[in-house]
């Protein structure tokens, strides 16, 4: 059995953490790989953040005629070469994957890599799954930073029926005349623009009765009544089987207003993502779990077991990639000066969905304000009251705020339309540092005419006493 000073499960945000402080540091490094190419980097990489934002701003390129049109430039789309979209996505993601992999494997001799699954089999003890053979590793100190992967639904004929995830839409041979989407979260959301900006005629299942359902309520409604322009949605509805016929898979839905049976040629699974600590046998090694399948951590993303800690998906209730960042800065800080700790939380949390329109958000909702008994005030700023806003001549955006009415501290902040996801970050810094809704607005100059008065306008509406 090899023994080390450390050893960390993933690729991902876990392999951020080895810096030249940890030149003198047995590692081993254990990798089972992500998507269909098994890439070294971790899910953001390969099949998440970065490709998929890739493929939105190429969406978003591919869907100027329509915007175009607004502003009376005629604009025309005659077609979306998908081959060459892809392949420039990834001809630029596959080199920095297999150079991170050759990094860690040819370049640093005090790092092992190891690809394969892993499951422990004690305290910091685990077996590891390879091509030739399991090996058994042990260590000082482990890192769990395993990731997470697409949850799959239990629904007769799915496993048979051809199905992709994110993991493998974006490698997809050619584009489809029509898709199945089901779910009605961010991944959902995300990949169905790209999909029906390029042409496809995308279908959107959801089991509810709205999309983004975790957003504020005016978010959601707002950005469920726009989708319906461009997909064809299916709310209220429970698939109850899937099948393939040749180049066609059949779904049958079940919903208030009877049966349905729709049809496309390709099917992608967005229903939500799952922590992958239930293929660690995670209890083996002392490590409890949440009552989410998650690994349970602490303030210092210590785990129950004496010198494991756990970062990202694996672990936390966000699957953000800025989160699970900096949770490995954390952990980083923590290896290195175990009598010196420092904390993860304390830190608001912003997250941004990458859809048409986008969407950002901070920070409570109204519906969790009023749940949890907070007295708050709100305001409403639509796009279309500000400048810029009148020249994109856009009608549907807007930003709502919440904030406490006597000390105007922020509470909230919810953006739907261009450059949400931009636009949100002031609020967060306020947000973190205390900065109240009064100062913010009055403090400092807002430059005329920029987007930012959107943010500005909010601030100054919201009722304060």
């Amino acid at each position: 059995m090899s023994h080390f000073d450390l050893i960390i499960l993933g690729s991902g945000s876990g392999n951020s953490i080895l810096d030249e402080r940890f030149a003198d540091w047995k590692v081993a490094i254990i990798d089972k790989g992500v998507g269909s190419r098994g890439s070294f980097g971790g899910t953001c990489l390969n099949v998440g953040c970065i490709p998929t934002k890739m493929f939105v701003h190429t969406a978003d390129v591919a869907g100027s005629p329509e915007a175009g049109a607004r502003l009376g430039v005629d604009l025309e789309r005659r077609g979306v070469d998908w081959p060459a979209v892809r392949d420039r996505i990834f001809g630029r993601i596959d080199p920095i994957a297999d150079a991170g992999e050759r990094f860690r494997a040819e370049e640093q001799p005090n790092v092992r890599l190891l690809r394969g699954n892993a499951r422990f089999t004690g305290l910091r003890k685990l077996s590891v799954e390879l091509p030739d053979g399991d090996v058994t590793v042990s260590a000082d100190r482990v890192v769990v930073a395993a990731g997470s992967r697409p949850r799959l639904p239990p629904i007769p004929g799915l496993a048979e029926s051809g199905f992709h995830t994110s993991d493998s839409v974006m490698r997809l041979e050619r584009l489809p005349e029509r898709m199945i989407v089901l779910g009605s979260g961010f991944v959902a959301a995300e990949l169905a623009h790209v999909f029906a900006s390029f042409g496809v005629a995308v279908t959107v299942v959801a089991r509810f009765g709205a999309l983004l359902r975790g957003e504020d309520a005016a978010i959601s409604q707002r950005f469920t009544e726009l989708a319906s322009r461009h997909w064809d949605l299916r709310l209220n509805r429970k698939v109850v089987g899937v099948e393939r016929d040749g180049e066609v898979v059949r779904l049958r839905l079940d919903g208030t207003d009877g049966a349905q049976t729709i049809e496309a040629e390709e099917l992608l699974v967005a229903v939500g993502r799952v922590s992958n600590a239930d293929q660690l046998d995670a209890t083996v090694g002392g490590l409890e779990l949440t009552r989410h399948g998650q690994i349970a951590v602490d303030a210092h993303q210590k785990t129950t077991a004496e010198g494991v800690w756990a970062l990202g998906d694996v672990s936390s209730e966000h699957q953000l990639k800025h989160v699970a960042n900096h949770e490995a800065r954390i952990v980083q800080h923590n290896l290195l000066h175990p009598h010196e700790p420092i904390r993860s939380d304390g830190l608001v949390v912003p997250h941004a969905v990458f859809s048409s329109p986008q969407i950002a958000s901070v920070g409570v909702t109204e519906e969790q304000a009023r749940s949890r008994g907070l007295d708050y005030v709100s305001a409403v700023q639509d796009y279309a009251g500000i400048a810029y806003g009148w020249a994109m001549e856009d009608t549907t955006g807007f930003a709502k705020l919440l904030a406490e009415p006597d000390t105007g501290r922020l509470l909230g902040a919810h953006i739907i339309g261009p450059q949400a996801a931009t636009l949100i970050q002031p609020l967060v810094q306020a947000m973190q540092f205390g900065l109240d809704a009064r100062t913010m607005a009055r403090g400092q100059y807002w430059i005329h005419p920029a987007m930012p008065e959107l943010i500005e306008n909010a601030l100054l509406k919201l009722p304060l006493r």
